[in-house]
C-alpha cells in the first residue's frame, strides 16, 4: 500500500481545502436562513433578560466599579457580554443538534467519508457554526443599541476575535456532547443539563465578588466554569482590553473539546465505533 493510499488527503490542494470549507459554511448558512425560528429564538432569550429581568434587578443588583468598567454601570450594561455569550452557547448546542440529526439520517456519514481529514471537517463545521453565532450576536447588539446600551465604537470591532474564540470553544463543547448522545430525543435533556448550570454558575448575570460574599463554593464553581471566562473575554474585548487568564482558558478548553470531539467521531477508536452492534 502506497503512502497516498494510506493518507488520501496528502494529495489534496489548498484550493480543494478552501472549497470544502466554503461548502460547509455555505450549507450551515443556508440551513440557518431557512430556519428563521432558530434566529428568532436565539434573540428572544437574551432580549427577555435584557428587557424584563434587567429592569427588575436594576435596583437590586448594583454593580460597583470593576474592570473593565471605569465608572458605575447599569445592570443591563453589565449583563450584555454574558447574554452575548449565551447566544453563542445556545447556537453551539443547536449546531450540535443538527449533527445528531445528520447522524441519524445519514448526512453525517456522507460528510465523514469524504477524502478530507476528519479533524478538518469537524473544524470547518465548527467555524461555520461560529460565524452564524457572530451574526446573531451583532443582531442582538443592534437591538440593544436602541435600548441605550452602547459600547465604545472600537469595541464593536475588537470583540470579533473574542467572539471567534468563545464561539469555537462553546461549539466544540456542543460537538463533543453530540458524540455522546445516541438519539435525537435525548439531546434536549442533555442541553438543559449543560446550558443552564453553565449559564447561571458564571459571571454572566452577577459579578463574582457578589457570589463569593454569599457562597464561596459557588464562587469557585464559577471560576472553573469555562463559560465565565468566555463571558469575561467578551466583556474586556468590548471595551478594548484583554483578559489574559480568560484568553488562556478559552483557547485551552477549545482545543481540549475539539480534540475530544475528533477522537469521539473517529470510527476506529471513538465513541461512534462503540455504539455499532456486534456482528
Amino acid at each position: 500500500m502506497s503512502a497516498a493510499d494510506s493518507d488520501p488527503w496528502r494529495g489534496l490542494t489548498q484550493r480543494q481545502y478552501w472549497i470544502c470549507l466554503q461548502g460547509i459554511v455555505w450549507r450551515e448558512a443556508l440551513r440557518f436562513v431557512h430556519q428563521r425560528e432558530r434566529f428568532l429564538s436565539a434573540l428572544v432569550r437574551p432580549l427577555v433578560w435584557l428587557f424584563i429581568f434587567a429592569a427588575g434587578f436594576r435596583q437590586v443588583l448594583g454593580v460597583s466599579i470593576i474592570p473593565p468598567y471605569e465608572t458605575y454601570v447599569l445592570y443591563e450594561v453589565y449583563i450584555t457580554p454574558g447574554l452575548m455569550a449565551m447566544i453563542q452557547l445556545f447556537n453551539g448546542m443547536q449546531s450540535s443538534l443538527t449533527m445528531v440529526y445528520d447522524r441519524e439520517t445519514g448526512g453525517m456519514r456522507t460528510l465523514l467519508v469524504s477524502p478530507f481529514p476528519r479533524w478538518y471537517l469537524l473544524a470547518s463545521k465548527l467555524i461555520a457554526g461560529t460565524m452564524v453565532s457572530i451574526l446573531q450576536v451583532y443582531a442582538y447588539l443592534a437591538i440593544a443599541y436602541f435600548w441605550e446600551i452602547e459600547a465604545p465604537p472600537f469595541g464593536y470591532i475588537a470583540i470579533i476575535p473574542a467572539l471567534l474564540l468563545s464561539g469555537m470553544m462553546l461549539g466544540a463543547l456542543g460537538m463533543l456532547i453530540s458524540s455522546l448522545v445516541k438519539q435525537l430525543e435525548n439531546f434536549a435533556g442533555v442541553m438543559n443539563f449543560v446550558i443552564f448550570p453553565m449559564f447561571f454558575a458564571s459571571s454572566a448575570l452577577y459579578p463574582l465578588w457578589r457570589v463569593r460574599e454569599s457562597s464561596p463554593w459557588l464562587y469557585w464553581a464559577c471560576e472553573f466554569n469555562p463559560f465565565t471566562h468566555a463571558t469575561e473575554l467578551i466583556r474586556f474585548a468590548l471595551y478594548g482590553q484583554l483578559e489574559p487568564t480568560s484568553l488562556a482558558v478559552v483557547v485551552g478548553c477549545a482545543l481540549v473539546f475539539l480534540v475530544g470531539a475528533v477522537l469521539a467521531y473517529d470510527p476506529a477508536r471513538g465513541l461512534i465505533a462503540r455504539r455499532r452492534p456486534a456482528g
